[in-house]
């Protein structure tokens, strides 16, 4: 099975966090690796959405959550055997198979029941002193079983259960041997002995089997008819016969009819638990439609999953998509603060303090000697403009100015004309469709001790249209601090033509004290020449609210 590997930014991701997925999603595979696919943990901001639209580029693959679930683990062929088949093909497959459970199915591949090695065998080699005579069959199971056929009687897959005897001597012991039984409750298995046929066939048995691929009488035949006696012929010995006979009982009748079951789509813990519970060897995996998709068992706990993590644009597992810190990471490409991403294997990790990450890949790709295609090229552009500003914020560095440079030579755009578009097709704030969408745009989270802090930014162009909506934000953001629960929760509402923010915050009352910047208003900051969040406000926020 082919591994697949997803590039994909942080949760609420921005422009540089869609772009760079795409962008080194493209990179592997333009070196071969057609598993690597990129995706979003987050839908596109309306920039983002701009930008993939303007340059005709798909959405990256949606995944909001890759916690492992049971259909990662399954093996998608399960062997099973038909209700209606017999102990010995149940037999035949756990030989060949080397399985030691079978989930039992109908005809429309949904589980009725489920069969163990350990329980068949024990019915065969543990039976009850009482019932060594019984056989549980059906007559297709037995007809089936003993490659046979029947001359007179019904042939249906109704189980019944029957006393059997194997007619190899005189009659007339025959016949005490078989005295106080129900006829209707007889297996009589003979060869070619007249006097035994005739004898089980005037007492009215109910199934009379004849071996050795020896026909019966034309006489006997009739009477057979007569009285109802089911005749089936076998080219089986006696002794192979009766053999066979003890394993045509339906696997149905000898299943377990109540088992543990879970859908493909519940975790690899609820999976887990159940696998934790008494007498339980394998839990059914059932698709939605309630047909089978698998067996798991514990060592189902131990596969490895069909799927791995490139991480861009962040390294802390806070910000990451939800289930990130169950799945194996093998490459982080980032220009943050390190934080605390795991791996149980050496990795390869790319950080440089540069202002976005599309000019991170944008370097890989310079040093493997390619050249992004057009599209691919102004993707990355446009991921360096966004979070540089337009290369005007203080986190800019020579290095973004560079690439994006060979950016404009690569996709034919000129950077400071195709920014100026960027953010004059999405500066209005009624682009988000919801206060709710505008605070949780591009919002992280960081921490303090202790403390949890989540801080969202959005750029516009004049301050008018925020002020009509700064009380509904500001509730928007009461909501976010209590759901998350944080100690303080803000959004950064940065024009970029005066490049001066207006912070916007809820949360500890005491931060109007140590914040260093004017309050315009409760809960409202200004923060003149202060664009970026990494560089600028974050290291600030977090020194002074140590003071708190």
């Amino acid at each position: 099975m082919t591994k697949t590997t997803y590039v994909i930014g942080h949760r609420n991701p921005d422009t540089d966090s869609i772009a760079s997925a795409i962008g080194y999603a493209a990179l592997k595979q333009r070196q071969g690796d057609s598993s690597v696919v990129a995706a979003m943990a987050g839908d596109p901001n309306p920039q983002t959405r701009y930008i993939l639209d303007r340059l005709g580029i798909p959405d990256p693959l949606f995944l909001a959550d890759v916690h492992p679930t049971v259909r990662d683990t399954l093996n998608r062929q399960p062997v099973t055997v038909n209700r209606k088949s017999s102990a010995y093909e149940a037999l035949e497959l756990f030989n060949k198979s080397g399985v030691r459970v079978l989930p039992v199915v109908d005809g429309d591949n949904k589980p009725c029941g489920i069969l163990s090695l350990l329980r068949l065998s024990e019915s065969y080699l543990l039976p009850c002193q009482d019932k060594l005579r019984q056989v549980t069959t059906s007559p297709a199971c037995l007809a089936k079983t003993l490659a046979g056929h029947f001359e007179t009687g019904v042939i249906d897959d109704n189980p019944i259960t029957l006393n059997l005897f194997i007619g190899a001597m005189l009659e007339e012991s025959f016949s005490s041997r078989i005295e106080g039984y129900d006829p209707g409750e007889l297996l009589i298995v003979t060869g070619n002995r007249r006097t035994i046929q005739l004898a089980a066939i005037e007492r009215g048995v109910r199934i009379l089997v004849v071996t050795g691929g020896q026909p019966l009488e034309k006489d006997l035949l009739e009477l057979a008819i007569q009285q109802g006696v089911s005749v089936l012929l076998t080219h089986h010995d006696t002794a192979t016969a009766a053999w066979l006979a003890r394993l045509s009982t339906p696997v149905v009748a000898l299943a377990d009819l109540e088992f543990a079951e879970i859908g493909v789509d519940k975790s690899l813990a609820a999976l887990r638990q159940k696998l934790l519970g008494p007498n339980v060897s394998a839990v059914l995996a059932l698709e939605i439609d309630g047909t089978l998709a698998g067996v798991a068992t514990k060592s189902s706990l131990l596969a490895p999953l069909p799927y791995s993590l490139i991480l861009v644009d962040h390294n802390e597992l806070g910000q990451a998509v939800l289930g990130a810190e169950l799945i194996e990471i093998t490459e982080v490409i980032d220009h943050h603060k390190l934080g605390n991403t795991h791996s149980n294997n050496p990795i390869s990790f790319i950080t440089s303090p540069v202002g976005s990450t599309c000019t991170l890949v944008a370097r890989r790709y310079r040093e493997c000697n390619m050249e992004p295609d057009k599209k691919i090229a102004a993707l990355l552009l446009a991921g360096i403009l966004s979070d540089t500003v337009i290369l005007k914020s203080p986190t800019t560095t020579n290095a973004d100015i560079q690439i994006a440079a060979w950016l404009e030579e690569c996709s034919g755009l000129v950077a400071t004309d195709f920014g100026r578009d960027i953010f004059a097709a999405s500066s209005s704030l009624k682009n988000y469709g919801s206060l709710d969408r505008v605070v949780a745009a591009d919002f992280k989270l960081f921490t303090q001790g202790k403390y949890s802090i989540g801080v969202g930014q959005v750029e516009v162009i004049g301050f008018d249209e925020f002020y009509r909506m700064k009380e509904g934000l500001l509730s928007a953001l009461t909501e976010v601090k209590q759901r998350d629960n944080l100690f303080i929760a803000g959004l950064m509402v940065t024009d970029i033509t005066t490049e001066t923010t207006l912070f916007l915050v809820e949360g500890h009352t005491r931060i109007g004290h140590v914040i260093e910047y004017p309050q315009l208003e409760p809960h409202l900051y200004e923060l003149k020449n202060v664009m970026s969040r990494k560089k600028q406000l974050m290291p600030h926020l977090l020194k002074v609210l140590a003071k708190v």
